[in-house]
């Protein structure tokens, strides 16, 4: 396709070289070399009729202005004919950054679709032309009321499908293009970023849409005034009236606070007249007095609990009840007792968890005032600990270094540089980044010291309480002099002071009324599993069935009785009226609902709770094991379909860790830290689960930096070639590939690593690449504001604002070039230019001036004057700002458009790919969906299959399993020379000794490490650095550029004078201190790039890579900026390397019309990947209008992960409510583990807490607690499924049971005149549930396993059953209640056909029931327990001799014991009349074997007919490899349980000790020869597997652990 204006920007004309042409076969795209086929003709172009009439089609040369077609600007429409033969392959540009919607494609989610009711569904074709319509008429009229001559000039085009009508009525595809605005971060401070959110003052003004989709307008305001949206409302605001959740009113200027540290009363609020709050915080959903309400409403809110009430009344009414007048109300009361004390308990323990916050200790400043005229420096006053529920409003708190913040405060002073306090608040938004907080200088002076500040008097007005977090007014008088506060003097409580020794603050709001609890969910609702509602659908259809069988026999005495009763002689005036026997049918058949569903329940869900102690969920690194604190939603954690998760402390592990860096044209790993870990490992186990049987193998010794203080310092009682220069000599540069993107796994990492560039810097010195390398070390050593400090033992640490800045400090230091001392105007750097057994080098750098970094300029500049007495500016930051600063500024952007570009081909053929993958996976097999694709899979357990046939099939399960597990790769596209990587030379030599493709044979440090012809060519150094850095940001790590200059001494004392004036201005003094940095900041001669990863949490990428297969779409929402959102979506596998990321940006403008095209380009299947990127800025924009939010979440829905930055706590709830409450039929899972996320955790329908290291506050409020974010992959596939199916069939036979008995009682009513007569002996009647049945569905509500772990963990896939509602729905519940009946109707008559006629010693009422009772019996326990149960144990067998064994038992004692021996022959019964006679138990056999062959015939036809996946996969796990093969895909999350149960022979011991033995022997190279035969120098004096073998022994680890430690065969 042609790209619109990629001649002169803004010139709105297509170049001639860009136009189609008439002799010219080949189209190219203007971002790819990709030719694009031309299209064919025959088919007419568009005519737009009612807008733009054209008297003659617009060809190249017909246009009067001179052959050039004048264009509206930023439209173009492709009206080319189209070749109906052929469809070309079309390339279109990606972002990872921008709002761009053109990509290659996707197929939308077939289980997340658009309402059939929106515009925009892809099912309403006449919405869905009118929006398409709507948006190009709305273009078009934009566009000719601007000049024409004016253009967005944007790299991000959009397009859409119209579909146009043919007079032939055929309808035909074109295609329209939309120049959208330019997608990113904007020009403004990050401080006024963060004020445009949440505050409806400062919100951008969004373009008016009512005149862009109109219709879609009109359809979002009548969804919003629907009569269900209307009732809503009113019950919102009856339940606010009732229940006085409204807050105070507002004061009238503001809060007024009065600081006087001598003052003893209590500030007064003037809203409420009261004192103000105290600072007592709850997270515990009831109080002592809402408890008991709450509970009553919400468990007769249970339709069950409800009809049980009302049947209990009746039942208490004398004369109406058959069963008793206790029978029902007593075991009801006891069960709601049940469940509403297991409520309270658990939110006691959240109770005990506040009352720990509460009581935590602060330090308030004491002053007496004194009674007479002393003098007031003479005054007492000490810092008192007072405890934080004690903390008043006015209060003056003293807080410490790594001390939490108890209340919202003001600073007042701070004993840090400047002033300034540096605050960390993630627990509030989830950045890592410190926050400086500066006090204001007029009252700072005055609280310098205790003395003043128990004498300050001040006079504070700040805003009421709210729940804005970026965003405070406020102001201060003191003396005659007010000053304005803003967010820059306040702290907010959940924030921790650090790197101040400490600081004084003003308690301005406590409580509930801070910003954190404000933002928090005040009145969180009580939580029901989303199954009970189909649970209540049910239960209205049985109680109308139920009422319908009451009406029927009632009717049918009626009848009845005008018959038979009034002719009958011995019936006279025994006719009962119409009510009571109505209502005592009622009550006879009203355990067709039995109470013990619920009780029953509850003690199933019980034990699952306790279940789910499972050992792989348990952090041995924190000894924290998974918790749950509720039972109540065990089954919705089977059904889970989306999840929305914090970012910092919950995906990511709140470290930043230095990865790679690009200097002279070359890359470079840096790896130590993992050296470190799998020399830790290596040092408590040589080879995983063995027994080396006496071997003493050699020690693994993990490498050291030069930073490391007491290493060095302990270096000389190290063996010479176990020390760090040895190592360096010694090290293997394959080592380099132990470190694996996150982002993108199987992307080979041939770098080279750091310690093979020191290696190669002090073999090489006077090189031109070392000389540049040792400056670029330099420039990450300087260029930062870090300050070091020694600790206890001697190793130097650093304190940073940043953990970026901190991770690149400590790189330097590992690196050799160690900051060990900083003062205001000094660095001191200590270097080792003779090794590190030299003797090192410490040199004092003059730090001229520092230009902070902010959100605009996104660099940071430092000045310094070298040792030399030579001037330099070094200068980091983003690529694209600093790219404009280069000196080779212009070849710069040309090589990274071309790295660009190339990276888009490959993106956009992976899309293709993508796209080809998933139609193969969704193609129907035999006329059903089918998770595999493939036929043959349900075919391993046939025993006549050919061995080479299930060979086959084993193959081709392997492959489809491989080619779930594995993404799309095309890295081999972009492969050429200039993004070949600078070990490239070496990644053709395999392994000779394992032979290993891929895997680098470990080699000799020559010369040729370093091409030292690239490092002196300009060109080449910036071609490669630019494709390094798109490497870097491809595998999720964030990068930055260096860069330098030299400065002569005249420009800078003229430069300094400059940015002097700027510094001191009163006015714009920003703005100034900017434009004198632009003078400085230029020309730069480009040093090199760093990659940082912020490093996740183990297993992060991986699950959810296996919950995007399972159906779950993933949300991460954030308090970060987008940047590092975007980052970590990378790197989290949450953005593919081929996603379509769409941005939305209320200061792009027309947010509504990219969200519109991303929708339909979403539903035509063109969209490979999509991710929805959102500010909260902007979402608040969205949610002040309709129709912008309902477009939002229609996107939203369909999109397949969204990105939401910069939210707040209330933003993120707000999120997972609307999901919750519009997406039907979807199940809702917020994790996190800090205090900002408490409020999204209470509103899911499933909150999980991370006991992380932002305290327990997620986690005291959560329903289950977990220490990692992997651990929920088990969590939900697993235990999560296997609750959905056990409640599911638990749910379902208890319906099954109670028809199948007491359907017999309804069939029975012919013979007794439907008198209400029972068929079944009372006391028997009343035990069916609680003695003889009870235990069957139990024990299959526990313990059925469907399918195994490793059958669930492999195959993600499997999960779609719960989000379907395939384990219990109507259509179920009817096959269940068909089969109920048939076998009733079969159980009844069979035994009345059989037995009632024959002449036996006892064919009374009583033999006859206690034959359909045992049948019933021995029914219900065989089908539950041997038919529906998969997993067969001991504990089935048991179950089903209790239940059988125990009826048959109970007739014994009855039959012993009975004494009214009138209306039913009880005594003696089973012993010596009917139960000695043959025939009856031979028609117990045949029943029951009637009813046993109905079901399993039934069975059978639906497995052969249509199986489900459940069926097909049953039959796999029968085959032993296929089982193998599972259980290796799934062996990283069951490691921990099968190595606890691990047991291994005496042969698997004796053969892991002989490859032990073999790992010991010494492997020499032929020393200073390379494979090749050439002789190198090199300061690898031999290589040797004994020496250094960390790498190989852990790729034999893994073979060994999956062949012989955790494969169970």
């Amino acid at each position: 396709m042609v790209e619109p204006n990629s001649g002169v920007p803004g010139s709105g004309e297509v170049p001639a070289e860009d136009q189609p042409s008439s002799t010219s076969g080949t189209l190219r795209d203007s971002n790819s070399d990709i030719p694009i086929q031309p299209t064919g003709s025959g088919i007419p172009r568009i005519r737009f009729s009612t807008d733009i009439d054209r008297s003659e089609p617009l060809v190249p040369g017909s246009s009067p202005t001179g052959g050039k077609i004048v264009a509206t600007a930023g439209l173009t429409i492709d009206t080319s004919p189209r070749n109906v033969q052929r469809e070309s392959l079309e390339i279109r540009p990606f972002g990872r950054e921008t709002g761009d919607t053109n990509s290659s494609g996707s197929v939308t989610d077939p289980y997340h679709t658009l309402s059939p009711t929106s515009p925009t569904s892809p099912r309403k074709r006449n919405r869905g032309y009118s929006l398409r319509r709507q948006l190009f008429f709305r273009n078009v009229h934009d566009q000719m009321d601007q000049d024409a001559g004016f253009a967005h000039s944007s790299a991000n085009d959009m397009g859409i499908e119209l579909n146009s009508v043919h007079p032939s009525h055929e309808v035909k595809n074109q295609r329209i293009k939309f120049q959208g605005a330019a997608a990113g971060e904007g020009a403004e401070e990050e401080e006024k970023e963060k004020a445009d959110h949440d505050h409806p003052k400062r919100q951008g003004s969004l373009p008016p849409i009512s005149g862009s989709l109109p219709q879609y307008s009109l359809w979002a305001h009548k969804q919003s005034k629907t009569f269900r949206a209307q009732v809503q409302s009113y019950y919102k605001n009856i339940q606010q009236l009732i229940l006085r959740y409204n807050g105070a009113p507002p004061s009238k200027e503001g809060r007024r606070i009065l600081v006087d540290a001598e003052r003893k009363d209590p500030l007064i609020d003037e809203r409420t007249l009261k004192e103000y709050i105290g600072n007592t915080i709850r997270s515990s959903r009831y109080t002592i007095w809402s408890f008991l309400p709450k509970q009553l409403f919400a468990q007769f809110s249970k339709l069950a609990n409800f009809y049980f009430l009302c049947v209990s009344i009746l039942q208490m009414i004398p004369t109406l009840s058959t069963t008793g007048t206790y029978t029902t109300i007593v075991p009801l009361l006891f069960f709601i007792t049940l469940s509403i004390t297991k409520e309270g308990y658990d939110d006691y323990r959240r109770y005990k968890l506040d009352k720990v916050e509460n009581n935590r200790y602060a330090q308030i400043l004491h002053t007496y005032k004194p009674s007479d005229d002393r003098d007031l420096s003479s005054t007492p006053r000490f810092w008192a600990e007072t405890k934080w529920r004690n903390i008043r409003v006015g209060d003056i708190v003293k807080l410490e270094r790594d001390d939490s913040v108890p209340a919202d405060i003001i600073i007042l002073h701070s004993n840090g540089p400047r002033g300034i306090a540096y605050v960390e608040t993630m627990a509030l938004d989830g950045e890592t980044n410190l926050k400086s907080k500066q006090a204001l200088p007029i009252i700072s002076e005055q609280c310098d010291t205790i003395e003043k500040l128990g004498a300050f008097k001040a006079r504070v007005v700040v805003e009421d309480p709210n729940m804005d977090l970026y965003n405070f007014e406020g102001k201060v008088t003191v003396g005659d002099e007010t000053k304005p506060l803003t967010n820059n003097q306040v702290i907010y409580r959940g924030s921790v002071i650090r790197n101040t020794s400490n600081m004084w603050g003003l308690v301005i709001f406590t409580g509930e009324e801070s910003k954190i609890r404000m933002n928090a969910n005040k009145n969180p609702r009580t939580k029901a599993p989303s199954l009970q509602a189909i649970v209540n659908k049910i239960v209205i259809i049985v109680v109308i069935f139920v009422i319908a069988l009451s009406v029927f026999n009632t009717v049918a005495y009626r009848l009845w009785r005008n018959r038979t009763e009034r002719r009958s002689w011995y019936l006279t005036n025994s006719s009962v009226a119409f009510f009571p026997i109505f209502a005592s049918y009622v009550i006879m058949f009203n355990t067709l609902i039995p109470l013990s569903l619920y009780v029953s329940l509850e003690i199933i869900k019980l034990a699952q709770m306790l279940l789910l102690n499972d050992i792989d969920m348990y952090d041995p690194e924190t000894d924290t094991p998974m918790e749950a604190r509720t039972s109540t939603i065990n089954e919705d954690c089977g059904q889970v379909s989306y999840i929305f998760s914090d970012k910092t402390g919950t995906l990511t592990d709140n470290a930043m860790l230095f990865r790679k860096l690009s200097v002279g044209g070359h890359a470079w790993l840096h790896d130590l830290d993992i050296q470190r870990e799998s020399g830790e490992l290596a040092d408590r186990s040589s080879l995983a689960h063995m027994n080396t049987k006496g071997t003493n193998p050699e020690p693994h010794h993990t490498r050291k930096s030069f930073g490391d203080m007491a290493y060095i310092q302990q270096v000389e009682t190290i063996p010479p070639k176990l020390s760090l220069d040895g190592r360096l000599r010694n090290k293997s540069s394959s080592n380099s590939l132990r470190w694996r993107s996150t982002a993108i796994p199987q992307k080979a990492q041939p770098q080279l690593s750091t310690m093979d560039l020191l290696c190669y810097l002090q073999n090489h010195p006077h090189t031109f690449f070392a000389r540049k390398a040792r400056f670029f070390l330099l420039s990450i050593a300087l260029c930062h504001t870090c300050i070091p400090e020694v600790d206890d033992d001697g190793n130097i640490i650093y304190q940073a604002a940043s953990p970026d800045e901190l991770a690149l400090v400590r790189a330097a230091q590992e690196l050799g070039y160690i900051t060990i001392d900083r003062q205001i105007n000094k660095i001191s750097i200590k270097t080792f230019p003779n090794g590190p057994m030299g003797e090192p080098l410490i040199e004092d750098y003059e730090i001229l001036e520092i230009i902070e970094f902010s959100s605009k300029r996104k660099r940071m500049s430092i000045i310094i004057r070298m040792p030399n007495g030579k001037f330099c500016v070094f200068c980091k930051g983003a690529d694209t700002t600093m790219i404009e600063l280069l000196r080779l500024r212009d070849l710069a952007k040309q090589k990274a458009l071309e790295v660009e570009r190339r990276a888009n081909k490959r993106k956009s053929l992976e899309a293709q790919e993508v796209i080809r993958r998933t139609s193969m996976q969704r193609t129907s097999i035999g006329g059903r969906s089918s998770i595999g694709g493939r036929p043959s899979f349900g075919g391993p357990g046939r025993p006549s299959m050919s061995t080479n046939r299930l060979k086959a099939i084993q193959d081709e399960f392997d492959d489809w399993l491989r080619d779930k597990e594995q993404d799309v790769d095309m890295s081999s596209v972009d492969d050429e020379s200039v993004y070949s990587r600078p070990s490239a030379q070496f990644a053709n030599r395999h392994s000779i000794a394992f032979g290993e493709i891929n895997v680098p044979l470990e080699r000799e440090i020559s010369e040729d490490m370093v091409d030292e012809n690239i490092a002196a060519d300009e060109a080449k150094v910036i071609e490669r650095c630019f494709a390094h850095i798109n490497d870097f940001a491809t595998e999720g790590l964030r990068t930055l550029l260096y860069a330098h200059r030299f400065l002569d001494e005249q420009e800078y004392a003229v430069w300094k004078k400059i940015y002097a004036e700027a510094t001191t201005s009163l006015v714009d003094r920003q703005s100034l201190i900017e434009k004198a940095a632009d003078m400085i900041e230029r020309d730069f001669e480009l040093g090199g790039a760093t990659a940082i990863e912020d490093k996740l949490q183990k297993g992060v990428p991986e699950t959810i890579d296996k919950l995007r297969r399972a159906g779950i779409k993933l949300w991460m929402l954030t308090g970060d900026k987008r940047e590092t959102a975007i980052n970590i979506g990378h790197s989290c596998r949450l953005i593919k390397d081929y996603s379509n990321i769409i941005v939305l940006d209320k200061r792009d403008g027309y947010i509504e019309r990219k969200m519109a095209e991303a929708i339909l380009d979403i539903n035509a299947g063109k969209v490979a990947h999509s991710v929805v990127v959102v500010d909260g800025g902007t979402l608040t924009s969205i949610d002040d209008d309709e129709t912008l939010k309902s477009l939002f979440f229609d996107i939203a829905i369909i999109t397949d992960s969204v990105i939401c930055c910069r939210a707040s706590p209330s933003q993120k709830a707000s999120l997972v409510k609307t999901i919750r409450t519009k997406v039907n039929k979807s199940v809702t899972l917020a994790i996190g583990d800090g205090a900002n996320d408490i409020a999204m955790i209470q509103e899911a329908h499933v909150g999980i807490g991370i006991t992380g290291k932002e305290g327990l506050q997620a986690a005291r409020v959560s329903d289950y607690s977990m220490a990692q974010f992997r651990f929920l992959l088990k969590f939900l596939l697993v235990h999560g499924r296997w609750n959905y199916v056990r409640i599911c069939k638990y749910t379902v036979g208890t319906f099954w049971k109670e028809l199948l008995f007491y359907l017999t009682q309804a069939l029975f009513q012919r013979s007794n005149g439907y008198t209400g007569t029972s068929f079944y002996e009372s006391w028997s009647l009343s035990m069916f549930n609680t003695l003889f049945t009870s235990l069957p569905v139990i024990i299959l509500g526990i313990f059925e396993k469907d399918l195994s772990p490793a059958t669930l963990l492999a195959v993600p896939e499997l999960y779609r059953k719960g989000q379907l509602n395939e384990g219990f729905n109507f259509r179920i519940y009817l096959g269940w209640m068909f089969l109920a009946s048939s076998q009733a109707v079969l159980n009844y008559y069979m035994m009345f056909t059989l037995y009632a006629p024959c002449l036996t010693v006892d064919n009374g009422i009583y033999a006859m029931g206690v034959i359909t009772y045992s049948v019933v019996v021995t029914l219900v326990s065989a089908k539950l327990q041997l038919i529906e149960t998969h997993n067969k144990t001991v504990i089935v067998a048991a179950t089903f001799v209790l239940s059988v064994g125990g009826w048959f038992l109970w007739n014994i004692i009855l039959g012993e014991t009975y004494s009214n021996n009138v209306i039913y022959n009880v005594k003696d019964g089973i012993l010596r009349r009917f139960g000695k006679d043959l025939t009856w138990w031979l028609v117990y056999i045949f029943c029951l074997s009637a009813c046993l062959v109905l079901d399993v015939a039934l069975i059978s036809i639906r497995a052969a007919f249509w199986p489900t996946d459940v069926d097909v996969f049953q039959e796999i796990e029968k085959s032993k490899e296929m089982r193998q093969r599972m259980e290796e895909a799934a062996s990283v999350e069951l490691q921990q349980s099968w190595n606890q149960n691990q047991g291994r022979s005496k042969a698997e011991i004796e053969i892991e000790g002989e490859v032990q033995e073999f790992l010991d022997r010494p492997r020499v190279m032929e020393e200073g020869r390379t494979p090749g035969g050439k002789s190198t120098s090199s300061c690898v004096d031999r290589i040797s597997f004994s020496g250094d073998r960390g790498d190989v022994e852990d790729d034999i680890n893994v073979h060994l652990a999956r062949r012989f430690g955790s494969i169970r065969r």
